[in-house]
């Protein structure tokens, strides 16, 4: 343990002395408002036997995934405590978007991968920022941090960038309501097996993966003005709309965009977030050798080799297998040609790429001490904020796994093995015991890896 605490330390100076090399940073496609409840016991219980506990109880186990009414509403809620899992369903019925306002929230942040991204690595690591946002009202607008945050707007025929609180439009509010729960959580007899959130989705503009006319048109433009972009917030997409639009006609606008950012050599990172439309899938899949770089978990790169057609290996990457884990990196490369893949899951993270460095480990375990920071914070202010994840535990149980890595390769040094033309890396990652909030965890772990690293390897 007394080598991963030398190798944190040195990783998070090396991290904040290259993060101000980056010049720009393009996010894009889905920002949002989040609402956030913290669900209490007792009014969750009231509200459910006011709407009839059998029919909600039904919904739990029978669940159509998507909102029509309250019962579906709080059953998806008591689905998500019972499983643990984090699940989100989009919200059809008006009647429970007016029950969702009314019942209020604790917090507001800015949500959707993109828009958290945005106050992430423009707010708290002031690097210049474009943010893509469907639609920016006042409500929205006023959650962006300071800092160098920018959205596209047309005055006349030019483009320019100003921060979204100097674009607040007469627009759409697209709200999210999260319900967070702690491990333990306990309501009627269901008790969860650990901390997530459930998320009721009411928001019609990012279901459509919706961009705006300054991006339609502006797009090259934009390119030219950044060394990075993150694209996240596809996986939302269906095969078929009312309208006849098709995930193709998004998709295509999205390869084209990805072939001017490759045109101007930016760097891109796609996350990677669970798509349940297996054809939207198998689309998605075919679009990552235009990428540089794809993060993802075991049930995204689960679905990924299921894909691919590897059944075994999908279920085996599912059940937390390390050594499966690296033989589907190493399927997912050779059939994209991707140059870097990230894998986080809860304990350690693990990153295959095509080319040498200790800037991946370095980066890998910034971006650790930065969720750890987040989960015990809430949310991250300022960039020093990261220097007290310091003092918070190591996962001791990726100590087996590290010693078992060592056993299978002769090459592994500090976290890093050499498989002759791949280098895969691997850290364990810094756990808090009590989250204060799981949201956007897993966009503050991959952005902060993808960017210092970039910022690291630019030296």
């Amino acid at each position: 343990m007394r080598l991963w605490k030398r190798l944190y330390v040195n990783a998070l100076e090396n991290a904040l002395n290259a993060i101000p090399n980056i010049e720009g940073v393009l996010l894009g496609y889905n920002t949002n408002i989040d609402a956030i409840k913290y669900l209490d016991k007792d009014d969750l219980e009231k509200r459910i036997e006011e709407i009839g506990k059998d029919k909600v109880f039904k919904v739990i186990e029978n669940p159509s995934e998507k909102i029509s009414s309250l019962e579906d509403l709080f059953g998806g809620i008591l689905r998500s405590i019972k499983l643990g899992k984090a699940m989100e369903w989009f919200v059809e019925s008006e009647e429970v978007r007016k029950y969702l306002r009314e019942w209020e929230w604790d917090e507001l942040r800015i949500g959707g991968q993109a828009g958290i991204m945005a106050n992430l690595l423009g707010g708290v690591y002031g690097i210049p920022t474009i943010v893509h946002i469907p639609q920016n009202p006042k409500l929205q607008a006023e959650l962006f941090a300071d800092g160098p945050i920018y959205v596209p707007v047309f005055e006349g025929d030019e483009l320019k960038l100003v921060h979204p609180k100097e674009a607040v439009a007469d627009e759409e509010e697209l709200i999210h309501y999260i319900y967070e729960f702690p491990k333990g959580f306990q309501v009627f007899d269901i008790q969860a097996p650990r901390e997530n959130r459930f998320i009721a989705n009411a928001d019609d503009y990012n279901a459509r993966v919706y961009m705006r006319k300054e991006f339609r048109e502006g797009f090259e433009e934009i390119a030219k003005k950044v060394e990075l972009a993150i694209i996240s917030g596809l996986q939302v997409l269906k095969e078929h709309y009312p309208d006849g639009m098709t995930y193709r006609d998004v998709l295509d606008r999205v390869e084209n965009h990805l072939n001017i950012l490759n045109r101007y050599n930016v760097k891109t990172h796609f996350e990677f977030a669970y798509t349940a439309n297996r054809r939207v899938r198998e689309a998605l899949i075919e679009l990552l050798p235009k990428f540089t770089s794809v993060g993802l978990n075991e049930v995204e790169l689960a679905s990924i080799i299921e894909i691919i057609g590897d059944e075994e290996l999908a279920k085996e990457v599912l059940e937390g297998h390390v050594f499966s884990v690296i033989d589907a990196m190493n399927i997912l490369m050779d059939e994209t040609g991707i140059e870097r893949i990230h894998f986080h899951t809860y304990g350690y993270y693990l990153a295959l790429t095509q080319y040498m460095g200790e800037e991946v480990r370095d980066a890998l375990l910034f971006a650790s001490l930065a969720a750890a920071t987040k989960a015990m914070r809430g949310n991250l202010e300022r960039i020093e904020q990261i220097r007290d994840a310091l003092s918070v535990p190591t996962n001791e149980r990726a100590m087996i796994l590290e010693e078992e890595l060592e056993k299978e390769f002769t090459e592994f040094e500090n976290g890093i093995i050499d498989m002759t033309d791949r280098q895969l890396t691997f850290v364990p990652t810094k756990i808090v015991a009590s989250p204060k909030s799981t949201v956007g965890i897993g966009d503050t772990i991959s952005s902060s890896a993808f960017v210092s690293e970039f910022g690291m390897r630019k030296k």
